[in-house]
């Protein structure tokens, strides 16, 4: 038996790559071509900040250090907002797993996992996207400072993640440097294989 019933059918994709990889971008390509939920982890957290709620206060803190929130926080809010979606025809997961344990975590209490879409991106042009979308974003992680220290954290504890899941031959890697649409292209040429 599934972890949750559920999501037993559904096609379940993480995605990855460092701060200002794309990962966005290419989400919102997948979904108005297949049609799949995009959950973003980030997006997710900052909602939860916006609420004002007291776990969304501590969030803010945890955030604004660009320290990582913990595990079973994000695991909550992740397996809420999937099963949101009980009819959906599959879900790109984004941000997320940030460390090993995360995912092992994901597949052992949520759902099985078929493929890793990992954006692979310079931290220069991954910097110059960032400091592009902080002057007008509104967010308080794009900052210098944070930017960072975000990429650290990346390459510290999320890289472990890619090659756990290399192992496994479930990575699609995707050089994710010129245009959206050339990004997309390779993407796609993955998706319609799955």
């Amino acid at each position: 038996m599934p972890p949750v019933p559920e999501l037993s059918s559904a096609k379940i994709f993480f995605v990855l790559g460092g701060p200002g990889s794309g990962k966005g971008t290419q989400c919102d390509k997948i979904v108005e071509k297949y049609g799949y939920t995009h959950l973003s982890t980030g997006d997710l957290l900052r909602e939860e900040v916006q609420s004002g709620s007291p776990l969304g206060k501590e969030l803010s803190e945890i955030m604004q250090r660009g320290d990582l929130v913990s595990l079973d926080k994000v695991l909550t809010l992740l397996k809420e907002a999937m099963l949101r979606h009980p009819a959906s025809r599959g879900f790109l997961i984004d941000g997320y797993p940030r460390e090993v344990d995360q995912g092992l975590r994901f597949e052992a209490d949520v759902a099985h996992v078929d493929s890793v879409i990992y954006f692979e991106v310079a931290d220069e042009t991954m910097k110059a996207r960032l400091a592009k979308r902080g002057e007008t974003s509104g967010r308080a992680d794009d900052n210098e400072e944070t930017i960072l220290k975000r990429l650290k954290t990346f390459h510290d504890l999320t890289e472990p993640v890619i090659a756990h899941y290399s192992k496994q031959g479930k990575v699609c890697k995707i050089v994710a440097e010129g245009t959206i649409d050339g990004i997309f292209a390779k993407v796609d040429a993955f998706l319609l294989r799955k």
